[in-house]
């Protein structure tokens, strides 16, 4: 029998996943720090999503970053419709804690964007980020169309190279179609704007010493 936490360390069947519900979370209107919606988004903008452990900072990482219309924080990746922070903890879900950029495409580029992703956490850990454990941890591009997939594993394979050039491990990162996002609590939207002093991951990651991605052919 698995014990609770290895047991979260594990992707749950589908059979097995919580049943969740069919009522979205509420969510505020506007982003906390860029006065944007947080679900309407003009046309001209597209939209990306990473999953890079705790979604605290991942989110704050790219609302810094020029160019940005929007960011949220939610679930994807896993079976469970719209489900709850506890329930995703739960390891139950299958879902992964990720963090939704809504960009202008001639301001900042996907590929800025997926350089952000690979400089800022370690894609090497398998399901989890540095001590936080578990399935909603783990490393992920969730692709909106072809070309962002293409992309996304030409620099896979660019920051293994880079990884292989150190003896710094195997990059564990998932790369799929992007599927349902469900918007997390709206405690968790912009939580680092609200809480200055919160915990972040990214702050510790992001000087573990791993390499920069370098350039991509594009």
């Amino acid at each position: 029998m698995w014990g609770y936490d290895q047991r979260k360390m594990v992707m749950p069947e589908p059979a097995e996943a919580l049943a969740g519900r069919d009522t979205p979370m509420p969510v505020p209107a506007r982003h906390q720090v860029l006065g944007n919606s947080l679900t309407d988004f003009p046309s001209g903008t597209a939209r990306a999503l990473f999953g890079m452990g705790c979604f605290w900072g991942a989110e704050r990482l790219f609302w810094q970053q020029p160019g940005i219309y929007t960011t949220a924080v939610g679930y994807s990746a896993g079976y469970t419709p719209n489900p709850s922070y506890e329930e995703v903890c739960s390891g139950l879900t299958g879902h992964n804690e990720v963090v939704l950029v809504v960009f202008w495409p001639a301001r900042i580029s996907y590929v800025e964007l997926l350089r952000l992703f690979w400089e800022n956490h370690n894609p090497t850990q398998g399901m989890r980020q540095a001590n936080d454990r578990g399935t909603q941890y783990r490393s992920g591009i969730y692709c909106f169309d072809s070309q962002q997939k293409s992309l996304a594993e030409a620099s896979r394979a660019a920051y293994q190279q880079r990884l292989d050039e150190r003896n710094a491990g195997t990059v564990t990162t998932e790369i799929l179609d992007a599927g349902p996002f469900y918007y997390a609590e709206s405690y968790h939207q912009q939580y680092l704007a609200k809480n200055p002093n919160g915990y972040c991951n990214l702050q510790t990651l992001s000087k573990s010493g791993l390499p920069a991605l370098g350039d991509l052919p594009v």
